[in-house]
């Protein structure tokens, strides 16, 4: 027998009349006349090539053989509403299961403390599963589809991509206490070019936007491999570096060894977007989650510039 010749409303049918133990309140149930489902109930006995039901007068008992049949045919039911379920999960109306959230290593550390009991609390079907990285292999865990949606910082070269931008988040300088920078009024990003500007490693997209705000060379200063590397060197009187606002210390230094200052409205700053496969059917969730992360960004400035002119490399 072929398995295509099998109906899930016929196995219905012979869970209702198992559980109902009676033709015409499992036609009720099913909302089918008693004829239709005794006939189809004869027809499924006779491809199964097995009687599932003793019928008499009085009543109607499952047979050995059907008590099996109605016991698989419960699980094969409930497959069938878990598939229906999975495609409804898919259709872009809502999150739901693993999702493979990345951010660049520079907002990560930073952002997720901050949001993730009330991102859990807003998404509670979703299984989040965070990583960090580099800008090129977040890109590339995108395109491959090992990563679904990532925080990173604009622009971007990728097309393919849909891109949402969610805030602007302003650098800060950090700078040892005993330097000139620490006291200098109004200081200026375009002050900072010089060998006492401590950068990260090629590849990192902060160094490449700290590089651009100072008007510096591409080999100016030192180089870190992380932020709290960064921070130690100038807590080390190394020199002064440009620090995300999400990621510089909330308080004074207690050890007095370094000092954060802003530059103001106009100072250099950085847009964080939320970025995801254009293909991806869940558009419909993956907007939902950036409407959430712009709206509990973390002393971010919002809201954030048009989306196209952002995305614009």
């Amino acid at each position: 027998m072929n398995a295509a010749a099998l109906s899930l409303r016929d196995l219905e049918y012979v869970v209702a009349l198992a559980e109902e133990g009676h033709f015409g309140r499992a036609a009720e149930r099913c909302n089918v006349s008693q004829p239709t489902l005794s006939v189809q109930v004869r027809k499924l006995e006779g491809l199964l090539g097995l009687v599932l039901f003793e019928r008499s007068q009085r009543r109607i008992l499952l047979t050995a053989g059907g008590e099996a049949v109605v016991r698989q045919a419960r699980l094969v039911l409930a497959e069938a509403r878990r598939l229906l379920t999975v495609a409804r999960e898919g259709s872009g109306t809502a999150l739901s299961g693993r999702l493979e959230l990345a951010a660049i290593q520079t907002l990560g550390p930073y952002l997720f403390p901050r949001v993730l009991r009330r991102l859990r609390q807003d998404f509670p079907e979703v299984a989040l599963a965070l990583s960090e990285g580099r800008t090129a292999e977040i890109l590339d865990g995108l395109r491959d589809g090992r990563i679904d949606a990532a925080l990173l910082s604009l622009p971007l070269p990728e097309s393919g991509l849909t891109v949402a931008p969610l805030f602007r988040e302003p650098f800060l300088l950090a700078c040892p206490a005993d330097h000139d920078l620490a006291t200098h009024p109004g200081p200026r990003a375009a002050d900072l070019a010089g060998p006492g500007l401590l950068l990260l490693d090629e590849g990192n997209c902060l160094r490449d936007q700290a590089v651009m705000a100072c008007g510096a060379g591409p080999a100016t200063g030192r180089h870190a491999t992380s932020l709290e590397t960064l921070r130690s060197m100038v807590a080390a009187g190394a020199g002064y570096t440009l620090l995300p606002a999400l990621a510089a210390p909330a308080e004074a230094d207690p050890h007095g060894l370094t000092v954060t200052r802003g530059f103001g409205e106009d100072g250099p700053s950085r847009i964080i977007a939320l970025v995801w496969r254009a293909s991806d059917p869940r558009s419909g969730g993956l907007d939902r989650l950036a409407a959430f992360f712009r709206a509990h960004a973390p002393g971010a400035t919002l809201p954030c510039v048009d989306a196209e002119a952002a995305a614009a490399p």
